[in-house]
């Protein structure tokens, strides 16, 4: 897994990580009941308080993205990539997507370039349902890659 994260960024640092860990798995860099790494483990590689990626990994966790188990520690959930059955769940993503919609608005983006990288975007995803051939997933430069 690689994650580049923005040290100066306002964005906090375990926002960042959740970020990362969800574009791996839209991006098909990590895949259904993937090992994730350590807390510890992923805080050296990156060089920050492993508090931080705790808290990271409690946020993906309590989102349902991954599982996190004492002993074998955290994995990637495998219901990832499955239609969304939690009302609650959904109306989440539909806030936070007019939300940044809303941004892009305000910011005097045009309708036509939202819907672009929209397209853009989901076409990298892996295993989108389409009607188009994909290209495939670009990787993503590093700041700390774990394996």
């Amino acid at each position: 897994m690689q994650l580049l994260l923005d040290l100066d960024s306002e964005t906090p640092i375990y926002q960042q990580i959740r970020d990362r860990v969800v574009e791996a798995i839209a991006d098909g860099h990590l895949a259904a009941g993937a090992a994730l790494p350590s807390t510890r483990q992923l805080a050296v590689d990156l060089a920050i308080n492993f508090h931080t990626v705790n808290k990271a990994y409690d946020l993906l966790r309590r989102e349902g993205i991954i599982r996190v188990n004492r002993k074998s520690g955290a994995i990637v959930h495998p219901g990832v990539k499955q239609p969304i059955t939690d009302a609650e769940a959904a109306a989440d993503w539909r806030r936070r997507a007019r939300t940044l919609l809303a941004e892009a608005d305000v910011r005097g983006l045009s309708r036509e370039e939202i819907q672009g990288f929209v397209r853009t975007t989901l076409d990298r995803f892996s295993d989108l349902p389409t009607t188009e051939p994909r290209p495939d997933a670009g990787s993503t430069a590093s700041r700390a890659t774990t394996d």
